[in-house]
């Protein structure tokens, strides 16, 4: 009885964390201070890390000082400014090497990538961004020069459209919430670009971001659902909006990208029967 207690208590996936008694504000925020870095980030000043964080800057000073003694940031005290150290970098790479699904999904996303000489894609969701967690290029020069750890906003992308889209309505709320919670006066707006994939995912089965999230760039993604109970995943083709419009991306690159995503979701689910 009280394992299937301790069971139900993790089970409301949808409810905000943040409102629960267990939660540990002081932890969520030190973590806050670890995402400000972004794959350009070296170095940032402590009043950077105050304004991406939205946090006093006593209390980034509290959580900058204990996680440098912690080892998760190196300090420069002649400027002021915080690295990320290596010991966060192990963190991350261990996630990464376990994680199957990339391992997995790879094979597939290389004949993507090659059929539509583009860079393809895989991604979850993290807060109110997308993380990369798998990233393969194609021999076209002209491609995106990201690559697996890339963190991208969620609201403006495809690969965050096509999770949204994908995810039940229970999570919708959530990610509406934090959304709008994160940037009150750019939630309209956002909630149009969500609310309008929504529809196109609805007649097409991908959605489209088109220079959204920065200039000439565009993408198309689909939602994977694994169907084991965790957050949908994204897939998705991008590069340089000049190539990708038109008959070519909506013709002939959204069938593949859609065929490609049921086929990993087969293989990945292939693969946990055979576990």
């Amino acid at each position: 009885m009280g394992r299937q207690r301790h069971s139900q208590s993790h089970l409301q996936a949808d409810a905000d964390p943040a409102t629960d008694r267990r939660f540990v504000t002081a932890l969520a925020r030190g973590l806050s201070v670890l995402r400000c870095f972004g794959p350009s980030d070296r170095w940032l000043a402590h009043q950077e890390l105050a304004r991406r964080t939205g946090l006093p800057q006593a209390t980034v000073s509290r959580l900058t000082f204990t996680l440098t003694g912690l080892g998760y940031l190196r300090h420069r005290p002649a400027s002021g400014e915080y690295a990320l150290s290596p010991a966060v970098l192990a963190l991350g790479f261990s996630v990464l090497s376990n994680f199957q699904v990339g391992r997995i999904a790879r094979p597939f996303m290389e004949t993507l990538a090659e059929h539509t000489q583009a860079a393809i894609s895989l991604g979850v969701r993290h807060d109110t961004s997308v993380v990369y967690v798998a990233h393969c290029r194609s021999t076209a020069r002209l491609i995106l020069g990201l690559d697996v750890g890339t963190r991208l906003p969620f609201a403006e992308t495809a690969m965050g459209r096509a999770i949204w889209c994908a995810a039940t309505e229970g999570m919708q709320s959530l990610m509406a919430r934090r959304l709008q919670a994160e940037s009150p006066e750019r939630w309209p707006e956002r909630e149009a670009g969500l609310r309008r994939a929504q529809a196109e995912c609805a007649q097409r089965g991908y959605a489209v971001s088109a220079s959204e999230w920065e200039a000439e760039i565009a993408a198309i993604g689909v939602g994977l659902d694994l169907g084991d109970g965790r957050e949908p995943m994204s897939l998705t083709v991008g590069g340089p909006a000049s190539r990708l419009h038109g008959a070519l991306l909506h013709e002939d690159f959204a069938p593949a990208l859609v065929r490609t995503g049921r086929e990993i979701v087969a293989a990945i689910q292939a693969a946990a029967w055979e576990d």
